[in-house]
């Protein structure tokens, strides 16, 4: 792959797989040059079997075809061949990254097998990407002299000692996450907010996630004051990056930004670390990504489909939320409307 990525992993697929089997069929395309397996296509449908996407969409920041970039196009169009002979309704393709091969073999092969194909922005994820030796020592120098920065870590530091803890065994990682999952429920409810982490199948995915990546890059740091954590990271050091999955902080210290003190600690240690390259922060752009970020990487989300009438429907929805998004007040009432119909 153009870059590697723990969410490509089968590790990944499999603990989607065992979570949301009920929602979800597997369909897996093998491509195969003379014995040599040469492209991998992870997707799913719905259980009707209409409506077609990536397995790992849902959970994975990224997804893709997997094979060499000099054969994604081949590869691409010989997977849509087979599917247009299934006749499937919908194929929605989210987390594309955008500097890959991919995009461009989609549109070649919605061209060759008849599928109209609707493209557009998705999410910006922002990374840190590290350089050298000189640009690492640089970099941490902008972290820990950060004003925000120091003040949180001072805030902490008055209630006691500060310390990083990255745990990688199961054993280790299994008794810490019920602490991460309830600290990150509680710090929705306290916005009014559902978190993804609610449904039973969330929490078994990431369970399972764990267990079959505790001995292939997961890493769970652990931010403690005075032996009592405080923040943590579900996150994987896979292969030349740092993927940060999910984040959270216990909502009783809110006011000393532990989550913030948390990624400063992270990066610090990153450029410590040699092997690494990046950190990849993940989806969204929240401020405290951007008041770190040095780079950033585009992903895209594609609908396909054999039906006309469903592209332009397709199109037009996207072009009226568009619209709407520029205006804050027709937006805002909007989601009130469809909150009071939701209640």
């Amino acid at each position: 792959m153009e870059r590697t990525q723990v969410v490509y992993t089968c590790e990944w697929a499999l603990a989607v797989q065992a979570a949301y089997g009920a929602a979800l069929k597997p369909l897996i395309f093998l491509g195969y040059d003379g014995n040599e397996l040469a492209g991998v296509a992870c997707l799913a449908t719905d259980p009707s079997g209409q409506k077609v996407s990536f397995l790992t969409a849902t959970t994975g920041d990224y997804c893709e075809f997997l094979s060499a970039a000099r054969r994604r196009t081949e590869f691409v169009d010989a997977v849509f061949a087979e599917l247009r002979k299934l006749n499937l309704g919908t194929l929605v393709l989210a987390n594309l990254p955008v500097d890959s091969a991919t995009p461009e073999a989609l549109r070649a092969a919605a061209r060759n097998h008849g599928f109209y194909l609707h493209m557009r922005p998705a999410y910006l994820c922002p990374e840190v990407t590290l350089g050298s030796p000189e640009q690492r020592q640089q970099f941490k120098t902008f972290v820990t002299k950060k004003r925000q920065y120091r003040r949180c870590v001072r805030e902490l530091e008055r209630r006691g000692s500060v310390t990083m803890t990255y745990l990688r065994s199961w054993p280790q990682i299994k008794a810490a996450l019920p602490g991460f999952i309830k600290a990150l429920l509680n710090r929705f409810q306290a916005h009014r907010r559902t978190s993804f982490l609610s449904t039973p199948e969330r929490q078994l995915f990431m369970d399972e996630l764990a267990r079959r990546l505790s001995s292939n890059g997961m890493t769970f740091s652990i931010l403690m004051v005075a032996g009592q954590p405080v923040a943590w990271s579900f996150g994987f050091q896979y292969q030349e990056a740092w993927f940060l999955y999910q984040t959270t902080f216990d909502i009783d210290w809110e006011e000393h930004s532990p989550g913030y003190c948390l990624l400063g600690r992270i990066l610090i240690e990153a450029c410590d670390t040699s092997a690494l390259e990046r950190v990849d922060l993940g989806l969204g752009s929240e401020a405290y990504k951007e008041w770190f970020a040095n780079s950033s990487r585009q992903t895209l989300y594609a609908a396909l489909t054999t039906s006309p009438l469903r592209h332009v429907r397709e199109a037009a929805r996207y072009r009226v939320a568009t619209e709407v998004k520029r205006s804050p007040r027709i937006e805002a009432a909007i989601r009130n409307a469809l909150s009071r119909l939701k209640s």
